[in-house]
């Protein structure tokens, strides 16, 4: 890594990079390398996270073609006010950054996406709401008790991360944020408990681990055999890292796959992991069968808080309709247990490839909803999530039907209190598929 480092920097001291747009110089660095300044006509992504910067040049404003700055990792106790100073900057991630202060004048004009997870932020300054670009905010693992006032004036704001802060209460405006679809608030003084009877023990030494399926955030889930009274069982088995995500912690992701219990459009939580030599925690769930795969990719740098997917990917009606309706069924149940699933998109949504069979997976998210009127809000929140993804799911059919389109509107409109409720899409979309 230092290697690769040295090499960035010494061909940015010859001028080897003149004329480049993205400039990587993760894990080292001490002092902000003035060289960078070269390239203010061209550099829009920079990268300086992991290293031991405490701060930034007060003329770090003449990168004025600068859209994206990731500075994870480093020793910021106070986020640089001259970040407000720059005309194009929409993105910026401070990650575990040792933050305490976010001050008004840090706030670019453009701030579209902000990541602040894992620092020791007591408040977000009021002008947070006055960025009109504002898309995606992730807070989560900080110390926040309140969110400021002028967020709610935030009508742009899709997704919100708050996770294990200390928030007692979450404003009433939150739930009529016109934009919002995204929401996780795991591991607050707020959440109430999360119920877990009867959930099954998986020891260690009874497992037999195999290939790695699959790398999230949160962990890494293998293919594995457990054996238990006398029978082999195939599973799916994650082995938490147990860090910090941008949606919560681990322990919080494990708690609600099982609490969500068996439902068949679920990657269900079959038992919790004990005895890991390392002390590692770990979840098993169903194994899927191996050609299934994620129906679109996470959001990038360009789209933000919108999944990407693969330009040739086409869909029958037929198709598209039993996706919309396994995300619905899946959510539905999830509701009706008390649980918001909070990252209701494409991405986590396993299907066969073929007929539209598919699971909801990934609980990073997930929360307990509030008893009463709040959750019921809560849940409409997540309405428009659905409403996003069967807006997707339409945009790749061929003429699709106007009564789709119309209920598609109906659970994005801007009024959160319209929106019908999952059980309410679901009874319909059965009704559809007949």
């Amino acid at each position: 890594m230092r290697t690769a480092l040295a090499d960035t920097l010494t061909a940015l001291r010859r001028g080897d990079l003149a004329g480049t747009r993205e400039l990587y110089l993760p894990g080292g660095l001490d002092a902000f390398p003035q060289e960078i300044f070269g390239l203010a006509d061209s550099l829009e992504i920079l990268d300086l996270s992991g290293g031991t910067l405490t701060s930034l040049p007060s003329d770090f404003s003449r990168l004025t073609k600068l859209r994206v700055l990731f500075m994870s990792g480093n020793r910021f106790k106070r986020m640089p006010s001259v970040l407000g100073d720059c005309p194009a900057l929409s993105q910026i991630g401070m990650r575990s950054a040792g933050l305490r202060e976010v001050p008004d004048e840090a706030l670019p004009p453009r701030l579209r996406w902000l990541t602040l997870t894992d620092n020791a932020i007591e408040h977000m300054p009021d002008s947070l709401g006055e960025r009109p670009h504002l898309q995606k905010l992730l807070l989560s693992g900080n110390r926040l008790r309140a969110l400021p006032q002028g967020l709610a004036n935030a009508e742009k704001l899709e997704l919100i991360r708050l996770a294990a802060n200390r928030f007692e209460a979450l404003p009433p405006w939150i739930a009529r944020l016109p934009g919002l679809a995204w929401l996780s608030y795991a591991g607050n003084p707020l959440e109430r408990e999360t119920p877990l009877v009867g959930v099954a023990s998986v020891p260690w030494g009874d497992v037999v681990l195999g290939e790695r399926l699959g790398e999230g955030a949160s962990g890494i889930t293998h293919r594995a055999v457990w054996h238990a009274d006398g029978e082999s069982r195939s599973i799916a088995l994650k082995l938490f890292k147990g860090a910090m995500t941008s949606d919560g912690l681990p322990d919080r992701e494990m708690a609600a796959c099982l609490a969500a219990g068996a439902h068949p459009n679920l990657t269900s939580g079959l038992g919790r992991l004990t005895g890991h030599p390392e002390g590692l925690e770990g979840l098993a769930m169903r194994l899927l069968p191996p050609h299934w795969r994620v129906l679109a990719g996470p959001p990038n740098l360009s789209s933000c808080s919108r999944d990407v997917y693969d330009p040739a990917l086409r869909l029958d009606m037929d198709v598209a309709l039993r996706l919309a309706c396994a995300a619905a069924s899946a959510t539905a149940h999830l509701h009706a247990r008390g649980l918001l699933h909070g990252d209701l998109y494409a991405h986590n949504l396993l299907w066969d490839g073929v007929t539209g069979e598919a699971v909801l997976s990934d609980f990073g998210a997930a929360s307990m909803l509030p008893s009463g009127a709040e959750g019921a809000a809560f849940q409409r929140i997540e309405m428009r999530a659905w409403g996003l993804l069967l807006g997707e799911l339409l945009a790749l059919c061929d003429t699709p039907p106007k009564a789709l389109l119309d209920l598609e509107q109906a659970c994005i409109q801007p009024d959160s209190s319209g929106r019908p409720v999952m059980a309410e899409v679901l009874s319909a979309l059965i009704e559809d598929l007949g």
